[in-house]
């Protein structure tokens, strides 16, 4: 049987055809005016987009900030108890337990006196009114404006033709809302708080890793300084705090105030807040001290101011200037910016960003001019 050799040819490469599309034309000429236009209306779409975008998130931003600012200045109470060789997230852990605790004492404290007084204050309205008139100077106010009359007329409307009941009723699915709305802001807070100061040195080295290789230490040694300023700052809020709460304590004690440990309380998270805080609890205790008498009202708004105005001008430029290195008046002008530019968030981050930029420029511009 014979053998036939196969002689295999290599194929050939089929060649691919191009579709023809015709020649490219010139580029379209980027200084006509229709694609100036074209381009600028492009990029305004796209700027009120993400404006549009990002006010319908202000409010989670609202609540990142705060969580970020007070994990920043619960963090040196955090390293105060790792110093001691417990972990971090055993140190988190007994903070977070220390601030849960004083929320729950703090309700127990204070609720049951606020219930009691808004009562007693609510009964006591028609004679507060009445012994207003009894008042000189004040009647002859009212004789001229009506404005104690009005009063009288619009509470006598309220309980005689049950408007009350219902304005009542208003008013409470109204503070409903707040409250359940408040509680969810709060407890979002409280979680976001809690995850940012466990993982804060991961979120430090990562953003430190952004800078050059030659830079990061330099880098690292500012930003955990700026950390540091932020809680001196939260710390030094907390002392002005219980400062307040401690004058309210005793000035309660002295004219004679009810339930004076639980209005301190109040006083104590009302001056928490920078600017406003101070306004709100000089109004609960005046509110308080109108429950008793006029004149004991009158003491204790006075009283109040006078204690406001001393640790405005006095007391608070010295512990800023003592913790942070911040001469007085910047603390009162950055406080006051930056209430105006952002309500309570600016109002809190101001004299921290003010501190951190005098460090920056401590420690990196004025070097840099002085040996230029």
């Amino acid at each position: 049987m014979a053998l036939t050799k196969r002689i295999l040819k290599p194929r050939t490469k089929k060649e691919v055809v191009k579709p023809n599309y015709g020649q490219m034309g010139a580029p379209i000429n980027r200084t006509q005016p229709f694609y100036f236009g074209f381009v600028a209306a492009l990029g305004a779409l796209c700027a009120i987009v993400l404006l549009r975008a990002l006010g319908s998130v202000s409010q989670v931003f609202v609540l990142i900030l705060i969580a970020l600012f007070l994990a920043t200045g619960l963090n040196p109470a955090v390293e105060a108890v790792r110093s001691r060789g417990v972990s971090r997230v055993s140190a988190v852990a007994i903070i977070f337990v220390g601030v849960i605790a004083f929320v729950i004492f703090f309700a127990w404290v204070v609720v049951p006196p606020v219930v009691s007084q808004g009562s007693q204050l609510i009964n006591n309205l028609p004679a507060l009114l009445q012994d207003l008139k009894a008042n000189a100077t004040i009647n002859r106010l009212n004789d001229q404006f009506g404005l104690i009359d009005t009063m009288q007329e619009k509470l006598k409307e309220f309980t005689s033709n049950g408007t009350l009941l219902v304005s009542t009723f208003g008013g409470v699915i109204g503070v409903g809302k707040s409250v359940i709305s408040g509680t969810f802001s709060a407890l979002t807070i409280l979680v976001l708080t809690l995850y940012f100061i466990t993982s804060l040195p991961q979120m430090i080295n990562l953003g430190v890793r952004l800078a050059p290789a030659s830079r990061r230490d330099r880098v690292e040694k500012l930003t955990n300084a700026i950390i540091a300023r932020v809680g001196s700052f939260v710390g030094a809020q907390i002392v002005i705090a219980f400062m307040g709460a401690t004058f309210v304590l005793i000035l309660g004690a002295l004219i004679g105030l009810p339930s004076p440990i639980a209005i301190a309380m109040v006083v104590l998270v009302c001056a928490l807040v920078p600017l406003i805080g101070h306004f709100l609890g000089c109004g609960v205790v005046t509110i308080v001290a109108l429950t008793v008498s006029i004149p004991v009202g009158i003491i204790a708004f006075v009283a109040y101011i006078v204690y406001v105005q001393i640790e405005n001008y006095v007391v608070t430029p010295r512990i800023m200037k003592r913790t942070l290195k911040v001469p007085g008046a910047v603390t009162i002008v950055a406080a006051l910016i930056g209430s105006s530019l952002l309500g309570l968030i600016g109002g809190l981050l101001a004299v921290p960003v003010a501190a951190s930029i005098i460090l920056i420029l401590d420690e990196v511009v004025y070097p840099r001019a002085d040996n230029s």
